[in-house]
C-alpha cells in the first residue's frame, strides 16, 4: 500500500476527516460542499457509472495484489447443492444425489490449497453456499487461504464462513465480477448448478473459443449431469460451434481426476484424451 506520509501534500483521508473540523452552518451542511470521492449520493448517480465500474475493477485488484496473489484456481458451481449431511433437507432427489459434488469440491479445493504457496493457485469462489461454501471449506481445511467474490442480490447472499476475511469481495456489476474470476485463473472448474453457473460456464467457454482468453485446464464434474442438461454434440453437429470446440474442456467425477487432468493438461487438451461422447 502506498505511504501518504511521501507526498508532500495531505492526503484524502486527512481532508475528508478535516470536514468534521469545519464550523456547523447551512453551506458546510449542503450536500454541495462535500468533498466528491466522500459523497455517496453524488458517487450513486447514473452519470457517475463509469467511475463505479473503474473503482469496483481496482479495489479487488488492489488488494489481490497487496495480498501477492498471483494465480488462481476457479471454482463454479450451484447454491443450492447441499452438503451431504443436509442432502435430506435438499428440495428435489436430484439436488440430494448432487450432494456429492459438495464433498468433491471441498476435497478437490483442500487438494489444490495443499500444492499451494499461499500466491499461486489460490481458490476463488462466489463466496455464498453450495459449492462455493465447499470450496472455500476446502481451503480452510488445508490451513490455506481462498478468495469470495459475492454479489449484491434482492434475496442477501452473505458470505459463506469459510472465506478469508480480507479476500472477500463484494461486487455491484455482475460483468466486473466475472473478470475478476478469469484474469487470474490457471484453471476453472464446474460443478452442476443453475442459470448463474451456466452463465459463468459459457462466458468463461466462449472467451477460451473466440481466443480472448488463453485455453486453461477446463472441466466439467458430473459428466452425466452436463450432458442431460445440455446437447453439446447437436451444437456441434449444427455447425454452431466447430467440433474442436468440444476439445476445451473435459469432463471428471472426482478431485483427484481433476487434479490429474490440470497436471497433464499441456496447452490446451488434444482430441485423444477427450472422453467418448
Amino acid at each position: 500500500m502506498k505511504d501518504d506520509r511521501l507526498s508532500p501534500f495531505p492526503s484524502a483521508g486527512t481532508d475528508r476527516s478535516a470536514v468534521n473540523r469545519v464550523p456547523d452552518t447551512p453551506q458546510t451542511r449542503a450536500p454541495a460542499y462535500r468533498l466528491a470521492f466522500a459523497d455517496d449520493d453524488f458517487l450513486c448517480r447514473d452519470e457517475l457509472r463509469p467511475v463505479r465500474l473503474q473503482l469496483e475493477l481496482l479495489k479487488p485488484q488492489l488488494a489481490l495484489d497487496e495480498e501477492q496473489i498471483e494465480s488462481t484456481i476457479v471454482m463454479f458451481g450451484g447454491a443450492r447443492i447441499p452438503a451431504p449431511a443436509q442432502k435430506d433437507a435438499a428440495r428435489t432427489e436430484t439436488l440430494a444425489e448432487l450432494s456429492r459434488f459438495y464433498d468433491e469440491a471441498r476435497t478437490f479445493a483442500r487438494l489444490m490449497t495443499e500444492r499451494s504457496n499461499g500466491s499461486k493457485h489460490v481458490i476463488v469462489t462466489g463466496g455464498g453456499p453450495g459449492v462455493m461454501e465447499a470450496g472455500n471449506r476446502g481451503a480452510i481445511d488445508a490451513g490455506g487461504k481462498s478468495i469470495g467474490l459475492n454479489i449484491v442480490l434482492p434475496h442477501e447472499q452473505a458470505p459463506n464462513e469459510y472465506v478469508t476475511p480480507e479476500l472477500c469481495f463484494n461486487f455491484h456489476y455482475f460483468a466486473i465480477r466475472k473478470m475478476h474470476f478469469l484474469m487470474r485463473a490457471k484453471a476453472i472448474c464446474v460443478f452442476p448448478g443453475g442459470f448463474g453457473t451456466l452463465d459463468e460456464m459459457f462466458e468463461s467457454l466462449t472467451l477460451i473459443q473466440t481466443g480472448r482468453m488463453e485455453c486453461v485446464p477446463f472441466l466439467l464434474f458430473g459428466k452425466a449431469f452436463w450432458k442431460k442438461i445440455i446437447n453439446w454434440d447437436a451444437l456441434a453437429e449444427a455447425g454452431t460451434i466447430s467440433p474442436d470446440d468440444l476439445e476445451l474442456f473435459r469432463f471428471v467425477e472426482t478431485a483427484e481426476e481433476a487434479i490429474e487432468v490440470i497436471d497433464t493438461w499441456g496447452d490446451c487438451a488434444p482430441r485423444d484424451v477427450i472422453p467418448g461422447r
